[in-house]
């Protein structure tokens, strides 16, 4: 899989970080070729969660780059995750507008019917906001906000951001095991009483 990483800035680098030291460490394993590329803004968002900018083994592009390759259909990438997307990226591509290469290359990935995965960090929404999602999931891309789940039991922030994590790469379809996975409850005695 030819997968690009886009970093927006909207609040929620540590679920960025997350997706990046996982497939630094284990995408190769599952094929997974991964290219990144950073907004401005989602690098001093990054160096205000996280700290230090990253260093990742993976090609890095600057936001106004277009010489990229996923910049073109051509390329035949699989996939695009933006995390975290602001509601501004989200409009943006919602709207076909690419003046950068991140919105490039979801337009791209939209236009070649390829997976996009917009992991959108926003609250409350506004009705600008809730058009534009309406938008770009008739475009063909997935809304996937960051909302953490607790049915796993998180022991800290770091399990409740695999949370998110863990459902983008499935959505993905890269085999991961970042969290517990809901296997229902016990079924219920035939002799308890059902309330409504």
């Amino acid at each position: 899989m030819k997968l690009v990483v886009a970093v927006s800035g909207a609040s929620g680098a540590p679920y960025a970080k997350r997706l990046l030291d996982f497939l630094a460490a284990e995408g190769t394993a599952h094929g997974v070729h991964v290219d990144l590329v950073f907004t401005e803004t989602g690098k001093q968002v990054w160096r205000q969660e996280i700290g230090t900018e990253p260093a990742y083994p993976f090609a890095t592009w600057k936001n106004r780059d277009f010489t990229a390759p996923f910049a073109s259909g051509s390329a035949q990438y699989d996939a695009m995750v933006v995390v975290p997307c602001s509601a501004g990226a989200m409009a943006r591509i919602a709207h076909g507008v690419s003046l950068d290469l991140v919105g490039r290359a979801a337009d791209v990935m939209l236009k070649e019917r390829r997976r996009l995965l917009l992991c959108l960090r926003e609250t409350p929404i506004s009705l600008v906001h809730a058009r534009a999602l309406t938008a770009v999931i008739e475009a063909g891309a997935f809304v996937m906000p960051a909302s953490p789940s607790f049915y796993s039991n998180p022991k800290d922030i770091g399990e409740l951001v695999d949370t998110v994590v863990s459902r983008l790469l499935d959505r993905l379809g890269i085999p991961n095991d970042l969290m517990r996975r809901w296997e229902g409850l016990s079924p219920r005695s035939r002799a308890e009483p059902v309330e409504d």
